[in-house]
């Protein structure tokens, strides 16, 4: 619905796909590494790096959200109070779940009951930040809820093999997604009976491709590509549209400060890279409006936990004209974290699991390979032609000069946004602490014989390699 009575973008992107990484450049309009601790998962939230929503609030707005907002992550203490990255907090009332993986949170009560707070009827921003369908699942949930069959799954991407378990942990996680579209909907019913919806602008994304091996925390089109919906009636013209201009998450922050009236020098925020989508809002038509919105740049550093001195596996990365160039850092290190440390920068799911199986299986191996092995240092793919990101130009002599001119853009736009990587100092992303004493230094306590919690993985994904 928010598609049909607003724009689809076919070409929004997150700059790092993991949640809190993710979600700080949308707080902040600003690239990864332009927020210092910000750039990393399970860090402490940058004390200068005001968010829009505190700018809202700052600025007459009533603002809140339910479940989870920027996380994980500590966002710190201002006045000798809890910072509010996004409002208070309106996750109190529950119901029984259909699931028991899907959260007790009534996510329309407590959107209700935010409402219900506004009594000077200020204007208003609200973040639904469903935890489905973040792991884990309960497995064959779709099965029991609905009509769902292992045969109605079109395609298993061809880096998984094709059996019952990937299929039906394909299927339990759309359900996910499917319950949480259901609480969308619900709030979208309750703005038009309070007569609201026309004036409110909707903004439906994600902050991560879905968390399965190769997607989640990685940086490939499935990682990083997402979906963006945007309705507004009262603000958007010839709705209905399919915008296909690259935009990224960094934009986000603009469009609402713009559509409130709020300049940045009157948010109180840090400078904005990301620009505005009004001009997108104001068209007339779809396609691309915007000739100068053709890429994004994308990247990483240290997401989980789980390699020697809690070392990160960094990327730079730019989309551009239907291609994508990776540069790995450091790719004598293992992409999703180490193996005997149980590879922990992906959920522990079915699908891992039937993953990793294949490693000792010599005519099976190259799954476990394209998921969890090591990678070269430079890579490049033609989207509309490899989506799943499988067959590697790097080393083709007819796409030498398309990469060169990619890495060379790439280079210099992120050194003109002050990336310490690029400008020689990289060791910053590297010593930048984690929040708490269970996530500070796990390779090295975890080989000294400790056992610290890691609930996202399953014990059995602990498999060194021989």
């Amino acid at each position: 619905r928010v598609a049909r009575e607003g724009l689809l973008f076919n070409k929004a992107y997150t700059p790092n796909a993991k949640c809190a990484p993710s979600r700080a450049t949308i707080l902040t309009g600003r690239n990864s590494w332009q927020i210092e601790s910000g750039m990393n998962h399970w860090g402490n939230w940058p004390r200068k790096f005001k968010t829009f929503p505190e700018a809202l609030a700052d600025n007459g707005y009533h603002v809140g959200h339910t479940e989870k907002g920027w996380a994980p992550g500590l966002a710190g203490i201002i006045d000798g109070k809890p910072r509010l990255l996004i409002g208070k907090k309106y996750s109190d009332i529950k119901l029984t779940p259909p699931t028991n993986a899907i959260s007790k949170t009534d996510y329309t009560a407590n959107f209700k009951a935010f409402l219900a707070d506004n009594t000077d009827d200020k204007p208003f921003f609200f973040w639904y930040g469903s935890i489905e369908p973040h792991r884990d699942y309960e497995f064959e949930s779709s099965l029991r809820l609905s009509d769902k069959k292992p045969s109605d799954i079109e395609q298993v991407y061809e880096f998984w093999p094709d059996n019952d378990s990937v299929r039906i942990d394909m299927l339990d996680y759309a359900i996910e997604i499917e319950y949480a579209d259901k609480h969308l909907g619900m709030m979208l019913d309750e703005l038009e009976e309070r007569r609201e919806l026309d004036n409110t602008m909707v903004i439906v994304t994600a902050d991560n491709g879905m968390p399965f091996p190769r997607i989640k925390g990685q940086a490939y089109e499935y990682s990083n590509h997402l979906p963006l919906a945007v309705m507004w009636k009262n603000g958007i013209n010839s709705p209905g549209r399919k915008i296909d201009d690259y935009v990224s998450f960094i934009d986000y922050a603009p469009t609402v400060l713009e559509a409130a009236g709020i300049t940045v020098d009157a948010s109180g925020m840090q400078t904005i890279t990301g620009k505005s989508l009004r001009d997108i809002f104001n068209a007339d038509r779809g396609g691309i409006i915007d000739e100068s919105r053709d890429h994004v740049l994308i990247c990483k550093e240290r997401h989980d936990v789980g390699r020697p001195n809690d070392q990160g596996y960094p990327i730079r990365g730019i989309f551009k004209d239907g291609h994508l160039l990776i540069e790995n850092f450091e790719a004598d290190r293992w992409p999703a974290g180490n193996p005997e440390t149980g590879y922990l920068n992906c959920d522990g799911s079915p699908t891992k699991t039937v993953n990793l199986d294949r490693r000792t299986d010599q005519s099976e191996n190259k799954y476990w390979q394209w998921n969890f092995g090591k990678r070269p240092q430079l890579e490049l793919y033609k989207i509309d032609e490899d989506p799943a990101c499988m067959n590697n130009l790097a080393q083709e002599e007819v796409s030498q000069g398309l990469m060169q001119n990619l890495r060379d853009q790439m280079y210099a736009e992120l050194k003109a946004q002050g990336d310490a990587r690029i400008l020689g100092n990289p060791e910053v992303y590297d010593t930048i602490q984690y929040m708490d004493q269970n996530t500070t230094n796990f390779y090295n306590r975890y080989m000294a014989g400790e056992r610290p919690r890691t609930g996202w993985v399953n014990e059995s994904d602990y498999r060194p390699i021989d």
